[in-house]
């Protein structure tokens, strides 16, 4: 069974590969991702640090057992609010309107 996390591994690989921490200062990728030179890394190293911290995290968190990880692309607060469900919210917000914009329809209302 093939490691689900192992595309943010050789990315995060590649990327301290090429950062300044190793290829200026010759430190070690491992000495890199330390805490007191992780905070010199790219931006983009330092997100697929965390996202592969969150990938190796999610792969023994038995609540998502049996859901899997999120997406890459999902994020924690999405812009929708709401479930997704194929793409869509899994329910629409309801709009909150004031009593002078209701006016029904006479004739939908059977006199009422």
């Amino acid at each position: 069974m093939p490691n689900s996390c192992a595309a943010l591994r050789d990315a995060l690989a590649q990327c301290l590969q090429q950062s300044d921490c190793v290829m200026v200062q010759r430190h070690t990728a491992r000495e890199c991702l330390s805490e007191p030179l992780a905070n010199e890394l790219p931006v983009k190293c330092q997100q697929l640090r965390k996202g592969f911290g969150e990938c190796k995290r999610g792969l023994i968190d038995m609540r998502k057992r049996f859901r899997g990880n999120a997406p890459l692309n999902m994020s924690k607060t999405d812009s929708e609010g709401g479930q997704l469900y194929a793409g869509k919210p899994a329910y629409t917000t309801v709009k909150e309107i004031s009593g002078d914009e209701v006016q029904m329809d006479p004739e939908k209302t059977r006199g009422l």
